[in-house]
């Protein structure tokens, strides 16, 4: 995520090259950033010159955080502004560990990458409007932003946009797999399938109608539609797919020790 942020907010010329500073142990990924965006400060050390950042990202495994935090928090100010991207590490966590009070946590997902991602944040309550608002902008550079005041939202996000791509990815395989048992061939069910998907997508991102009233639209009484649900209702794939994300969303709180 680190990467995506800095091709990101490069791109939207919010902020300039020389106004960022890329910390990581890999060398080879801060010269990736170095030749594809011209990001001349990378140091793979942690030194003073994150005292200078107005906003630090913490774009870490969860747990590799605990071996970060005693390198950077003695160069932290108490004016800073640290954004955290991590996955069920709470608020509480990371003002305790880092010392400091302006913490901001937030959950993107997976499209973010192309700049079609869902991002939830929340903040500790240090953090000013205005502050909120700066962070607001920058995560907007990625897709879609929502703001919680609960941070317990956040675990929910987690379940639902968060891991919901790859709910998205199960379901257009499903739909491959099928279209080429019913004879045809990989490359011809992938087109219809990917198709399929994006279209239904912009169709409903230009209209008003809910996705039940789409569903009437496209069947008809005795009709293929009609046969594939009374499958679909025989089998629960609905109960079983409302009861995979709330597995998700207890697996988040349980990761967050909330």
């Amino acid at each position: 995520m680190g990467l995506t942020y800095t091709k990101s907010f490069l791109s939207a010329h919010i902020i300039r090259p020389s106004d960022i500073y890329l910390f990581n142990r890999t060398k080879a990924k801060l010269e990736q950033a170095q030749k594809e965006f011209f990001v001349q400060n990378i140091f793979t050390d942690a030194e003073d010159y994150i005292s200078l950042a107005d906003i630090i990202i913490i774009a870490v495994k969860p747990q590799d955080s605990t071996a970060l935090y005693p390198l950077i928090k003695k160069y932290l100010t108490p004016n800073q502004l640290v954004l955290s991207v991590m996955a069920g590490v709470k608020l509480a966590t990371i003002s305790e560990a880092l010392g400091i009070k302006k913490i901001l946590r937030a959950m993107p997902n997976l499209p973010s990458q192309i700049g079609l991602g869902m991002t939830a944040f929340t903040a500790s309550e240090e953090v000013s409007k205005q502050e909120l608002l700066t962070i607001q902008n920058l995560l907007s550079t990625t897709g879609r932003v929502v703001y919680f005041e609960e941070e317990s939202r956040i675990d929910a996000t987690t379940a639902v946009s968060g891991s919901g791509p790859a709910y998205v990815f199960f379901l257009m395989n499903v739909m491959m797999k099928a279209a080429k048992e019913i004879g045809f061939s990989d490359s011809e069910a992938e087109l219809l399938v990917w198709q399929t998907f994006n279209g239904a997508v912009q169709l409903q991102n230009k209209s008003n109608l809910s996705c039940n009233e789409w569903i009437e639209k496209v069947s008809s009484k005795g009709g293929t539609t009609e046969a594939a649900f009374k499958v679909f209702h025989q089998t629960a794939i609905e109960q079983h797919l409302t009861e995979g994300i709330k597995a998700a969303f207890s697996r988040a709180v349980e990761l967050s020790g909330s």
